[in-house]
């Protein structure tokens, strides 16, 4: 007699249940989101969650993951699409405006917001999303290196407080959207910000 994997239904989604779980974590966060909250909006049974994604971590962290190669994506997209450093960090502070205040989803930015008031026991999902940020400093760091190098910064410009600025100007965008700012108040503040780019404008 063939086996079958318990749990699971015929029906079962997983691209729809994960966004689903993605909605929820970026709404409530990693701690407020129990498993029972979980299963009722995946649509699922809590055998059927453990079937598929593994325990609460192992889903998040897959949501996280594909967070970034979905609605976070415009931020490298950007970035790498704009041969004109200044106009990518640009765009990309543009296009945060508009994300973080899409109506079909929660505002602001899951990995900013998502371990907001983590408890000891899960400092380790706070220390992961910080792991990440930190990462996207690096990267800004970077990229402002070489634009500096190119002549499109200004000589002496010190390239890593400029990427922990835009780092704090994209994160402070994520909890405005969170307090209510609009998509145009953001896009001005986006702009304003780009007052900042030392040296030439190409």
């Amino acid at each position: 007699m063939t086996s079958t994997k318990r749990g699971r239904p015929r029906s079962f989604d997983r691209e729809a249940a994960l966004r689903q779980a993605t909605l929820l974590f970026w709404r409530h966060g990693y701690e407020g989101t129990s498993v029972a909250d979980l299963t009722a909006a995946m649509g699922i049974s809590p055998p059927s969650l453990y079937a598929a994604f593994g325990d609460k971590r192992a889903l998040f962290d897959e949501v996280v993951e594909r967070y970034g190669d979905s609605f976070g994506a415009f931020l490298y997209q950007a970035l790498d699409q704009e041969s004109d450093p200044r106009v990518g960090f640009a765009r990309m502070l543009d296009e945060a405006a508009v994300s973080y205040t899409a109506p079909d989803r929660p505002a602001g930015c899951l990995i900013i917001s998502a371990a907001v008031n983590c408890s000891p026991r899960t400092a380790d999902v706070e220390q992961d999303l910080r792991a990440r940020r930190v990462a996207n400093v690096r990267s800004f760091e970077e990229r402002l290196r070489r634009a500096r190098d190119r002549g499109s910064l200004a000589e002496g410009t010190d390239v890593r407080a400029l990427a922990v600025y835009f780092a704090a100007v994209i994160q402070g965008m994520s909890q405005q959207a969170r307090d209510g700012a609009t998509t145009e108040e953001l896009r001005r503040t986006a702009a304003f910000a780009m007052s900042a780019w030392p040296g030439p404008h190409t």
